[in-house]
């Protein structure tokens, strides 16, 4: 979903700016509020902590008395790979409500000096192509790549949050290593017998000023007439779940996944090339429309819709929950929210369209959700109007979408009625995706039995008080990334 859009967020505080650079930074200003003081730091020096270290300078004095506590802060704010897999960043158009949030957080960080103002964003694009072009990507190596002539870091702040990305994971951590994982059964994770086919189709959509694109997997024979929907996170693609729709396709099913034409990554490309403005609000709405129009064409009158990241969010507003401002005004702003972590720069960005995105589709039996930004997006007991059974998956690596605030957290609430939370031993934001030409990935035997289990119980699928698990107590697991359920 944010893959190469929160590079911003995680990195600097950057007051935006562009124009070829007359000349990089080489200089960086810690600012160490409680102390009232700040130190002047060459790039160069933090290229060579040990020299660093061993001068004479106040800060080589006050790693001293610290005992290398300084020393150890910096590097781990400095020289610690960054925790998203990004090659790209937006920053071409001021006032929409994404960029927004992503400034906002960035801002607080610290900021640039010496940088001009241009509202593209262009620079800081370059700046984080140059910087990932020689290796991985971590803030050293974006601030050797900015023009400018001074960047200044509030690097408490840079520590808090590092932390707080670490402590969102904790509780999905301590349940992961509570186990057991689930067993992985041939029956579930091997590829059925039966021979595929892909094609193209286009869906007329009303609320589109153009049609849909979907993607269309189904078996050539002894298909079973049962439908799954797909939907894909921000700036993604149908091509990235394919290796899911095959899985299942294998197994009897008609697997269609539409391409949301104002969120995929023909749109990135388009608004990184100053084409067009990030994703509208309205996107929140017009998403679960697309499904509703996908699901219309099939003819299905029961359908499992999958999503990851914002489709995972789709799929749970198609499955009754409905989007609310109420907590989006509480706590967007609130930059110290020990919950707050990268999703919410998108959850934020809906505060003008959550009120009216309630869009259930009663057709909908059951959904998975990987993934999913939500803790902001759903009031306490937004679960209680679900027509459907919701299955929440997350990895407990994820930095994207953290698994505590983000899953397990609202699952607590809503455990009662028969939903399920399964957490991925090394799963983050990217890796429980499968391609075209993957084999289904870490979850291929999960969203069978899920999608199994939903059309065999027929009406039983509603969730409720009494509702039976749709999933079997094994067989869903994979050896390579364990699989844990939590209740």
């Amino acid at each position: 979903m944010l893959r190469r859009f929160c590079t911003a967020l995680a990195t600097t505080a950057i007051a935006v700016g562009g124009g070829l650079p007359a000349r990089a930074i080489d200089q960086v200003v810690l600012d160490l509020p409680l102390l009232e003081i700040g130190f002047t730091v060459s790039l160069r020096e933090l290229q060579d902590p040990a020299a660093l270290w061993n001068g004479q300078s106040d800060l080589a004095e006050l790693n001293r008395a610290s005992d290398g506590a300084v020393g150890r802060r910096l590097i781990e704010v400095f020289d610690t790979p960054l925790p998203i897999q990004t090659r790209q960043v937006v920053g071409q158009i001021v006032g929409s409500p994404l960029l927004e949030q992503a400034l906002l957080a960035a801002s607080a960080l610290g900021q640039v000096d010496g940088l001009p103002v241009d509202p593209s964003g262009t620079e800081l694009t370059v700046a984080v192509e140059r910087a990932t072009a020689r290796g991985e990507l971590t803030l050293l190596t974006l601030l050797r790549a900015l023009p400018g002539k001074s960047v200044t870091v509030d690097l408490p702040r840079a520590v808090m949050m590092l932390q707080r990305m670490v402590a969102q994971r904790r509780q999905a951590n301590a349940l992961v290593e509570q186990g057991p994982a689930v067993s992985a059964a041939p029956a579930l994770v091997r590829p059925g017998a039966r021979p595929l086919r892909r094609s193209l189709i286009s869906v007329p959509a009303a609320h589109r000023a153009q049609t849909l694109e979907v993607v269309v997997i189904e078996p050539e024979r002894d298909a079973n007439g049962r439908v799954v929907v797909i939907s894909h996170g921000l700036w993604d693609s149908p091509e990235n779940f394919e290796g899911w729709g095959r899985h299942l396709a294998s197994h009897g099913y008609r697997v269609l996944l539409p391409r949301h034409p104002g969120s995929d990554n023909s749109q990135q490309q388009a608004m990184l090339t100053g084409k067009t403005a990030p994703p509208s609000p309205e996107e929140l709405r017009l998403r679960p429309l697309d499904v509703t129009a996908v699901i219309d064409a099939s003819g299905a009158r029961n359908v499992v819709v999958i999503g990851h990241s914002w489709g995972a969010t789709t799929v749970l507003q198609l499955a009754g929950t409905k989007p609310s401002t109420n907590r989006l005004r509480e706590r967007c702003d609130d930059l110290n929210d020990p919950e707050r972590n990268l999703s919410w720069v998108l959850q934020c960005s809906f505060l003008g369209s959550a009120d009216r995105a309630g869009l259930a589709d009663s057709r909908v039996r059951a959904v998975v959700a990987v993934s999913p930004p939500l803790r902001l997006l759903f009031d306490h007991g937004a679960a209680d109007s679900m027509q459907a059974r919701a299955l929440l998956v997350s990895g407990n690596r994820d930095w994207v979408v953290s698994p505590d605030p983000e899953a397990v957290e609202p699952f607590r609430v809503a455990a009662a009625n028969g939903h399920a939370l399964v957490l991925v031993d090394g799963g983050d934001h990217f890796n429980l995706r499968s391609p075209a030409d993957g084999d289904g990935g870490p979850l291929r035997g999960l969203l069978l039995a899920w999608t199994n289990g939903a059309f065999a119980a027929g009406a039983a699928a509603a969730p409720g008080p009494q509702a039976r698990p749709l999933l079997p107590d094994a067989g869903w697991g994979n050896d390579e990334m364990p699989l844990v359920r939590v209740r």
